[in-house]
């Protein structure tokens, strides 16, 4: 999908032509999409598809006339049925007088550009929408890192109660999605270093600074990341003990139970032996069987408050 937006008297709106001024987003775009862009502002056109492959690496290539710019966003997904973030790569290209977004899906960050939610927006100041689009793109990692970890402290929440499978595939769908938010970061970082050589986006007084917030913002992502992958291992950790333990008492508690139900059958086999009756204590009196039958529940009993006593139990 093609969309194109121009900001005229401090309003940005929608428009049909990609004229001078227009910022033009492709969404998913196919290939007849791609051709069109590629044609209407001379591109090469593996420029235009590089952001429709999940692979690509973050860069910055600049000429003369164009500039681009590929770095990697968030994105929704799923492992194991469990939510979990990868990312998807963002290419940004900077002409002479357009600027040019590809996505492989709807980047929601660049819907607060269209709607007018970015004060002080302008599809003409083209160097200052691409700064800004990097900077609102390292506190947007920043916001989902924050989600990650309050998914993840939701997850010690339970782990009083009890811990199920579904648990353990959540945490590893955290651990997944770091490991994927952090490599990009990485690469993204490389890529806004590689930015402040280039004369072309900051020949305009100030952008210097912007770009430098948004690298800023990059690195706390960045370091945010790493100290929650490391909080997620010891979680993992955590959890794990939490099993173990847990696993231990009930192996301990049925160890009791057996311990505590061998003795009546130790009674009872013992009067079930093919002897004399004149040897077996009570084996002849009228109400044997049930004193029999008391004296070793009161053993049990006997048994039971030994061992609850000595907190085996």
């Amino acid at each position: 999908m093609i969309e194109a937006y121009r900001t005229e008297n401090r309003v940005t709106s929608r428009v049909e032509d990609m004229g001078d001024g227009a910022w033009v987003r492709l969404c998913a775009p196919t290939l007849d999409e791609v051709d069109l862009v590629a044609r209407t502002f001379g591109l090469e056109r593996d420029d235009v598809l590089a952001a429709t492959d999940p692979e690509e690496k973050a860069r910055v290539e600049y000429e003369d006339d164009s500039l681009l710019i590929l770095v990697d966003v968030p994105s929704a997904g799923e492992t194991h049925g469990e939510r979990a973030r990868n990312t998807v790569p963002l290419c940004i290209i900077l002409t002479k007088s357009n600027v040019i977004t590809i996505c492989s899906e709807r980047f929601a960050l660049l819907d607060d550009f269209s709607s007018g939610k970015v004060r002080g927006f302008s599809t003409w100041r083209h160097s200052r929408f691409v700064c800004t689009i990097l900077l609102r793109l390292g506190v947007f990692y920043q916001q989902v890192l924050a989600d990650i970890d309050r998914r993840r402290l939701a997850l010690e929440g339970r782990m009083d109660r009890s811990i199920s499978e579904a648990d353990l595939f959540s945490l590893h769908g955290l651990e997944s999605s770091l490991v994927y938010l952090s490599t990009s970061l990485q690469g993204n970082a490389n890529a806004l270093g590689r930015l402040r050589r280039c004369p072309r986006l900051l020949r305009h007084e100030g952008l210097d600074e912007l770009l430098e917030d948004a690298i800023v913002e990059h690195q706390q992502a960045l370091e945010m990341a790493q100290i929650y992958r490391n909080v997620i291992d010891g979680t993992r950790d955590l959890m794990s003990s939490v099993m173990d333990l847990r696993l231990n008492d009930v192996m301990r508690r049925l160890t009791v139970i057996t311990v505590v139900l061998s003795i009546p059958t130790i009674v009872s086999g013992f009067y079930g032996m093919n002897v004399s009756d004149e040897w077996m204590p009570l084996a002849n009196e009228t109400h044997g069987f049930v004193i029999i039958c008391v004296a070793t529940a009161l053993v049990c009993v006997l048994i039971m408050w030994l061992l609850k006593k000595r907190r085996v139990f």
